[in-house]
């Protein structure tokens, strides 16, 4: 090789170790905060518990994680108690984002950064949780929305795998785990025929439809095989794939199908009758048109992306704002996501999305509880998170505006688990060191 192609190629690989390192120690001064050491009182705030009620002028005191106590006016506490002021600011629970690939996937464009599809079409047996990546520059973003905890599920194939709740405060996936494989994932083909163009050769001509219905059979084996061996005392060999749906059996998982149109909910409903699973209907842009058939078969519901377009041409060009309003009218548990697509780095919209929601037939308290409380039932964590309530985790944040609101949300702190965190991320770097240079105050 020519000395001036190697000097050549020993620059160019300096400035790439260069740009590397600059951008790992990007967030180098972000590390997760120790276990709450003192009482926490917040007093002098507007309180919105997520579970439809509001104090005003009131206080919330929790001490070693957990919420000791909520109320109104004043109240007694010791001389080790710190005292956060929250005079004319908005308390709320802690966001939940109820179906992400964050922190299993980075940067879109680059394959070694992306970790949440698995090969292969049935793979219950594969854990979402241990690609988790603490590190992830996105989380931080989210928790300067008030987004502390995310709902991690895997994709890919028929049976995807088990998904995860994590806090958004972590050194690594074993510490961020809040409840370990909580749920299967189950994508449902797309039951619908596509207009095939004039001039394509017959052979493309396929019926989606029913190599849709042939691949959910298949499923249908699949569980009926998973129950039986399960019903089995002892096993001549393991199989992981079934030992890994026995959740679904005992109710200690929950069914999420990814679905959308209302033939597809159908057949989800279907088999959680034949099987007895807890269902859960990820996407659901058709729900508003069966939302009785869903309640009366304790079916909840994830709404993905209510700021999108309708499903149909001949839908309301507003319905997918309109979508929760319905299924709130007709006693639907449901909460919303991202699409699954831009799961990872758009989920700090969802507190805004919700507002939107709010504008399109919800009150600001009902649009809350969908992303706090009904989104902990449906993730199976109501019991310790979701609402402010006394003896759940101390999963606060705490604004000086409306949450909901775009314009006014601004975050001043917040807490998981009584911890408070660090909300200063990439972004808020980068603002303020232009802000330095341009000397703009």
């Amino acid at each position: 090789m020519p000395l001036n192609a190697w000097k050549s190629m020993k620059t160019i690989f300096f400035y790439l170790i260069l740009i590397c390192s600059l951008t790992a120690n990007a967030q180098e001064n972000m590390y997760p905060s120790p276990a709450q050491m003192a009482p926490v009182l917040i007093k002098g705030g507007t309180i919105h518990q997520g579970n439809g009620q509001v104090i005003e002028n009131g206080f919330i005191l929790f001490e070693k994680g957990k919420i000791t106590a909520v109320g109104k006016g004043e109240t007694q506490s010791s001389s080790s108690t710190v005292i956060v002021d929250a005079k004319g600011k908005h308390l709320y629970p802690g966001i939940i984002a109820a179906s992400t690939n964050l922190g299993l996937i980075e940067v879109s464009a680059v394959r070694s950064t992306a970790d949440y599809n698995e090969v292969g079409a049935m793979n219950p047996n594969v854990h979402s949780l241990v690609a988790y990546n603490t590190d992830s520059k996105i989380i931080n973003t989210l928790r300067t929305n008030g987004i502390l905890l995310a709902h991690i599920v895997p994709a890919g194939g028929i049976l995807s795998g088990t998904s995860s709740v994590v806090q958004l405060d972590a050194w690594n996936w074993e510490d961020a785990a809040y409840k370990t494989d909580n749920g299967i994932h189950f994508n449902m083909p797309v039951l619908l025929n596509q207009a095939v163009p004039p001039g394509r050769v017959s052979a493309e001509q396929v019926d989606a439809v029913k190599q849709g219905l042939d691949k959910i059979e298949e499923v249908r084996t699949f569980f009926r095989e998973a129950k039986a061996y399960n019903n089995e005392p002892n096993h001549l060999k393991i199989n992981l794939k079934f030992e890994a749906v026995k959740g679904l059996f005992n109710h200690s998982q929950s069914f999420f199908v990814h679905c959308d149109l209302v033939r597809e909910m159908i057949i989800a409903i279907d088999f959680a009758r034949e099987f007895g699973f807890k269902l859960v209907i990820v996407g659901g842009s058709d729900s508003w048109i069966i939302p009785e058939i869903l309640r009366e078969n304790n079916a909840a519901v994830i709404l993905a992306q209510p700021h999108s377009l309708p499903s149909m041409d001949d839908d309301d060009v507003d319905q997918p704002y309109k979508n929760g309003a319905a299924l709130q009218k007709a006693g639907v548990v449901f909460t919303i996501c991202e699409d699954q697509g831009f799961g990872y780095w758009r989920q700090r919209d969802i507190p805004f999305q919700a507002g939107t929601m709010a504008a399109y037939g919800l009150t600001k308290e009902e649009a809350l509880t969908s992303i706090t409380l009904n989104a902990a039932k449906i993730l199976g964590i109501d019991n310790l998170t979701g609402s402010l309530e006394k003896g759940k985790d101390a999963n606060v944040v705490v604004s000086e505006g409306d949450l909901l609101d775009m314009k006014s949300s601004k975050v001043t702190e917040a807490f998981i688990q009584g911890r408070k965190i660090n909300l200063d991320n990439k972004q808020t770097q980068l603002f303020e060191k232009y802000k330095y240079k341009y000397s703009i105050k």
